[in-house]
């Protein structure tokens, strides 16, 4: 059974940083392909960034140069620094793993990150 525990939301002034972390459990983690998505209530799901298992990144071009995205197989987590955030970045954060061959695509229960002085 796949798991993932997110971690590191929280509220945050505009300008600051965060990092989230995302640890999983019940997969291979280093086959695995990771991402970071957000979501606002009444908005569709959104893609933050992901970090496929060979380490190639992919951004969402409104994070871009704001965000890293980063994965630590041997400790099976997977991390988000966010930098020079701004009141919109505020969302619930979901972790996600996939993989195609064997047939998982499974989210975590999300970590509120609120922006705001």
């Amino acid at each position: 059974q796949v798991q993932l525990v997110e971690s590191g939301g929280g509220l945050v002034q505009p300008g600051g940083s965060l990092r989230l972390s995302c640890a999983a459990s019940g997969i291979i983690f280093r086959i695995a392909d990771m991402g970071w998505f957000r979501q606002v209530q009444g908005n569709e799901r959104e893609l933050v960034a992901r970090i496929s298992s060979s380490g190639r990144t992919d951004y969402a071009d409104s994070m871009k140069g704001r965000v890293t995205i980063s994965r630590d197989n041997a400790k099976n987590t997977v991390y988000l620094e966010m930098s020079s955030v701004k009141p919109e970045d505020t969302a619930v954060y979901y972790c996600n793993a996939r993989n195609g061959m064997l047939g998982y695509n499974s989210w975590g229960q999300g970590t509120q990150v609120t922006v705001s002085s």
